[in-house]
């Protein structure tokens, strides 16, 4: 009685180089179904973090708006009662004339920071956003002295 005839990748390997070029083929194969859910687990991983930033971004973003709001006077040319004002050495309280340093102003200054951008783009965008001539005082505050 023969055996029935099989395909040849069901048949025994003959000799050891048959057997080793299986290996290798099954290696390769696995290999690269390893590589694709290597890629896949990185691509997800990405996703995440780039939704975990923007949901911190937000988080941040709501914060620095209550905090702003928190030092704006609830009335205009009212002082909040949690700050003392700025004396200019003749006992007088320091009114300026314009507010550079509006709550909006500081606000967009801190959130272009936290999102990396630089000094000039954050200067551009106060002059044009705000008009705002001397950004010096809202820089200085967010991303301290320039050198």
């Amino acid at each position: 009685m023969s055996s029935p005839k099989l395909p040849p990748e069901q048949r025994p390997p003959a000799t050891a180089a048959d057997a080793a070029q299986r290996l290798a083929t099954i290696v390769d194969a696995a290999e690269r179904a390893a590589q694709s859910v290597i890629d896949d687990a990185e691509e997800q991983a990405r996703r995440h973090l780039e939704e975990a930033r923007a949901r911190a971004d937000g988080i941040v973003a709501e914060r620095l708006r209550e905090l702003a709001d928190e030092l704006d006077s609830p009335v205009p040319g009212e002082r909040p009662p949690h700050l003392r004002p700025v004396e200019d050495g003749t006992g007088q309280d320091e009114q300026p004339a314009r507010r550079s340093a509006s709550a909006g102003a500081r606000l967009l200054a801190t959130q272009m920071a936290v999102s990396g951008a630089g000094r000039k783009e954050i200067e551009a965008r106060l002059r044009s956003g705000f008009e705002i001539e001397d950004t010096t005082e809202i820089l200085d505050a967010i991303l301290g002295p320039e050198n």
